[in-house]
């Protein structure tokens, strides 16, 4: 029998107690390497969450498979349990191309090894994306609880200089003892006659007390002190007592306006700072000639460098080849998009399942402590075993109560949507800028890439993620030849000419 590893993980103490994840995982497995003929030698299990790296066994697993040891098959459930985050995908992917290492997703029915087929390989890529989606959108979820409280007029956060945080009042107070120093900050900067290092001087004669020029600034904007705050782009009402008046707040303002006059660009180019130099890694700036002609050059900042300039419109051209990379055939969007629907379909019925069956458990739980309580009542029990035991059930309702407020939530379809949009970018994303013009193709092109390093004669983008992924399988799988679907726009067809 072949040997081979096993690795399955939960994320906290609460579902390894509840959910009995990891037994269901492990009989899982031991069902599937008899099915096929493997021998589990090793198994690791970590009950911790996989958005960062740095997972105690999941590591000892990768250095096990690192050395020359007979293991190079890993057994896992599904992708998310295995990870959820970029860093530790590619770990496993070092592993499949230097060591031969294949991973049997049971659940997915979808080995991943060296040999594996270009659309199952694909499908992994997007299952990890997925699946770090998954931790953002629990973010999103604490982020919403957070508005609320802002809503209510609540800061939901730390209290900043001259106020403190109630904890058993829940709200914030205003730290007496620093009251003081907040508005002689705000007198002495009112006055124009200080520039944030010489406030900080004063300060620190005055109070004794040294403040950052940055923090010192910070403070000076934060409209917190006149019983407002912002929280995520947001203007809330606080419920705090207010420090400095609105009057003293604007006069600082103004200050601020004098000391720091805003500077306006004239021209608005459409490529600007999404160019470096692929000689000296600097910025590509743009520069205006004759008041029409539009160029683009190195900003020199590293001193002379070889880098020409380039005219807007040939380097426009050449920019939009850079979007036939990104072409993903619709049969197999289609099909990964479908199979990202069955999944999310399976998610939700494990989902109701799962609620099903705490709110089963919990029904029983309550038939427990309310038949406890008539056995008190008729005398069979004394007064001890009656508390010992209503704290148990207490206890255990609390818990599954909590559960099921977990999952209380449906699964929704945004990540497949998400998903479904990309693939509809990435279809007609070269199509789209040819027929835009010189501003709304800069927009489309930040939307694909993060940057791209010029030479003068040829291109190297860097795309964002997921159209990294897309690029890489168009590249070298056999997928990549895109058919010719007459995406054409009126004109002649643009020049293939390097800038």
């Amino acid at each position: 029998m072949i040997p081979v590893v096993a690795y399955a993980r939960v994320s906290s103490r609460e579902q390894e107690r509840e959910g009995y994840s990891i037994p269901a995982q492990r009989k899982l497995l031991a069902e599937y390497a008899r099915s096929r003929g493997f021998q589990i030698d090793r198994e690791f299990i970590d009950i911790e969450s996989a958005k960062n790296p740095g997972r105690k066994h999941f590591t000892e697993m990768l250095q096990e498979l690192s050395h020359s040891t007979p293991y190079r098959v890993v057994l896992v459930e599904k992708t998310d349990r295995l990870y959820r985050n970029r860093t530790d995908a590619l770990a496993f992917e070092s592993l499949i191309e230097k060591r031969g290492v294949e991973i049997h997703l049971v659940k997915e029915g979808r080995v991943i090894g060296k040999d594996s087929r270009s659309q199952d390989k694909f499908m992994h890529d997007i299952h990890v994306a997925v699946a770090k989606h998954y931790l953002e959108n629990l973010k999103e979820e604490v982020k919403k609880g957070m508005r609320e409280k802002a809503a209510q007029g609540i800061y939901p956060g730390r209290a900043p200089f001259g106020y403190r945080n109630n904890s058993l009042a829940r709200s914030i107070d205003i730290d007496e003892k620093r009251r003081p120093i907040v508005k002689l900050i705000f007198e002495l900067y009112a006055t124009g006659n200080h520039s944030l290092s010489t406030l900080r001087a004063a300060i620190l004669q005055e109070a004794g007390i040294r403040i950052s020029r940055g923090y010192l600034e910070k403070m000076l904007k934060n409209c917190f002190y006149v019983g407002q705050f912002i929280w995520r782009g947001e203007e809330y009402r606080g419920t705090h007592e207010p420090i400095i008046s609105p009057q003293q707040f604007q006069r600082v303002q103004e200050a601020f306006a004098e000391h720091h006059k805003p500077k306006y660009r004239k021209h608005n180019f459409a490529f600007a700072g999404l160019l470096r130099c692929a000689h000296d890694g600097c910025i590509v700036t743009t520069e205006l000639q004759k008041g029409r002609y539009v160029y683009y050059r190195c900003s020199h900042g590293r001193g002379k460098c070889p880098l020409p300039y380039m005219r807007e419109e040939q380097l426009s051209e050449h920019l939009g080849d850079l979007l036939k990379g990104i072409y993903v055939p619709e049969t197999v969007a289609r099909t990964i998009v479908d199979s990202l629907n069955t999944d999310l379909q399976q998610s939700e019925k494990q989902r109701e399942d799962k609620v099903a069956e705490f709110q089963q458990r919990l029904a029983a739980v309550r038939t427990r402590m309310d038949k406890l309580y008539e056995d008190k009542l008729d005398g069979k029990i004394d007064d001890e075993f009656w508390t010992r035991k209503q704290a148990e059930y207490r206890e255990q309702e609390r818990s599954l109560e909590s559960s099921v407020a977990a999952l209380s939530t449906p699964v929704t379809r945004e990540n497949v949507l998400t998903v479904q949009r990309v693939f509809e970018l990435a279809n007609k994303a070269h199509f789209l800028y040819l027929t835009r013009n010189p501003a709304e193709r800069g927009q489309l092109l930040r939307s694909v890439l993060l940057n791209c390093a010029t030479d003068g004669e040829s291109l190297s983008p860097t795309y964002r993620k997921p159209f990294d992924l897309i690029f890489n399988r168009s590249k070298t799988e056999d997928w990549s030849g895109r058919e010719d679907l007459n995406f054409r726009p009126p004109g002649p067809e643009p020049d293939s000419r390097a800038c």
